[in-house]
């Protein structure tokens, strides 16, 4: 399978009867990656809330928001998470493999038995979560906008991240549910998910330059699997908007995810409130280096 640029197939194109010659080094070789799991060790076993983002970059570019954005985002809520006892067990993944198809999440959920799965009470996916030009964007968990909800609760974990926003007095919109992040795996198997997401290749729009800055015309992340993806290629006023929102539902639902799955903790809410309070104030402002 061979690739090219639009411009050099415009070319191409332009040119009937042009002869192309290809030739390539040919490299088949076998490599091994890795998952990290982190659990808490206290909580309820049978109502794991879990929150994941990929490890991997593709070979073209350092990856540093795609997806270093969203590992800063769940590692700094991961370590603030530590210092308190939750109601229920928090374990978060960062999967390997993500961008040669979603191999390591994908791996983890079909070795999974059917009771490790229905202990997962959700998943929340965090890939891409500071694009330069951002648009914050909530998965599309009830498929009003795009007609692709996920499983029963996903669209609570939607007006979740949805009243976050709107407690900052910001606007958010819908991100469509197409299978191209580690979501994919949980969703099919049933379990709710939901996340964030600031946009990738797909080109801002003027309606949404009036809404949440930036430049209208240009891709969210002109630097998506580019060289340019660097330390440099990241907006910070969004990756630290959007970690609070991880540490908000995460410090939310590690006490009571009755609203998405019907399970309750009675007596927890005042422990969840100060919970999420602690985490979103103790990380303070993550930065990326």
């Amino acid at each position: 399978m061979f690739f090219t640029s639009f411009a050099v197939g415009d070319e191409l194109a332009s040119k009937p009867g042009t002869t192309v010659s290809l030739s390539f080094d040919k490299l088949v070789e076998t490599r091994t990656t890795s998952n990290v799991i982190a659990e808490s060790r206290w909580g309820r076993g049978d109502n794991v809330v879990v929150a994941g983002a990929h490890l991997d970059s593709v070979q073209e570019g350092p990856g540093i928001n795609d997806n270093g954005s969203g590992v800063g985002g769940v590692l700094e809520v991961a370590l603030q998470m530590a210092k308190h006892k939750t109601g229920n067990k928090v374990r978060f993944g960062f999967w390997g493999g993500e961008e040669f198809g979603l191999l390591g999440s994908q791996y983890y959920v079909d070795h999974l038995s059917e009771q490790d799965k229905a202990n997962i009470a959700l998943y929340l996916n965090f890939d891409m979560i500071a694009s330069p030009n951002f648009v914050y964007q909530v998965y599309d968990g009830d498929g009003d906008v795009f007609g692709v909800p996920g499983p029963e609760g996903s669209a609570q974990i939607e007006k979740d991240f949805q009243s976050f926003y709107a407690s900052r007095g910001l606007q958010s919109k819908a991100s469509e549910f197409d299978g191209r992040s580690d979501y994919k795996a949980f969703i099919d198997a049933g379990i709710p998910g939901g996340g964030l997401f600031t946009g990738a290749e797909k080109v801002k729009t003027a309606e949404e330059a009036a809404i949440w800055g930036g430049t209208a015309g240009i891709e969210y992340d002109p630097c998506y699997h580019a060289p340019c993806d660097t330390i440099k290629n990241i907006d910070d006023t969004a990756l630290d908007v959007n970690s609070d929102a991880i540490a908000m539902l995460m410090g939310t639902y590690a006490f009571d995810t009755e609203a998405v799955n019907g399970i309750h903790a009675p007596g927890k809410a005042h422990k969840a409130a100060a919970t999420r309070a602690a985490v979103v104030h103790d990380h303070d402002k993550v930065e990326l280096s």
